[in-house]
């Protein structure tokens, strides 16, 4: 009796899962929540730009050194998507966790939740990608552990990384390249 076999397509998050070291992506998991102050906010009364990229940085580096167990630097942050403005006096909770790790770098995504305190409205209101290099004792990069994903949201974010982190590659290699491009003169004075 012949038997049809099925082949089975290869399963990255269980190689991940086995791989020595490999930690959940939960426990690199960051979260924080903070009111948005008049002190935070631009002319039209919403969060400043920069003050969600300063905090999308610093829980992002705090994902990082979680899993790493390292210092960490920043290698790129990209794909920040500001959905919808931010008002003052509305809460923000920024969650983050590491998404994907090479043999030095780890991407970590970060959802930006908006709550109106008076209706209890919550919605995403941005999300960005970062990239963190582990780093050694001389400063050098050092070896990551592999992450695997265990949530739908995990697993979509994961599954996606490989194409990502290809992009990121791409665009890496075209700024150098315009870089190079640029004088880059004394300083008179």
């Amino acid at each position: 009796m012949h038997r049809s076999v099925e082949r089975e397509e290869p399963n990255p998050t269980a190689h991940a899962r086995q791989a020595p070291g490999a930690k959940p992506c939960r426990e690199s998991r960051v979260v924080k929540t903070r009111l948005i102050f008049p002190k935070d906010t631009n002319r039209h009364g919403t969060l400043f730009g920069g003050e969600l990229m300063r905090d999308i940085d610093d829980v992002a580096a705090i994902a990082a050194m979680r899993h790493s167990r390292r210092q960490v630097v920043t290698a790129s942050i990209d794909s920040i998507d500001f959905l919808r403005p931010i008002a003052q006096n509305d809460a923000i909770t920024l969650e983050a966790f590491v998404t994907w790790t090479g043999t030095t770098s780890m991407e970590v995504f970060v959802k930006v939740i908006a709550e109106d305190m008076l209706s209890g409205e919550r919605e995403v209101a941005a999300t960005a990608f970062a990239t963190f290099v582990a780093l050694d004792d001389a400063m050098c990069p050092a070896p990551v552990p592999p992450v695997y994903p265990e949530t739908e949201e995990e697993r979509l974010l994961y599954d996606g990384a490989p194409e990502r982190v290809a992009e990121r590659k791409r665009r890496k290699e075209k700024s150098r390249a315009f870089a190079r491009l640029f004088e880059i003169g004394r300083r008179d004075g």
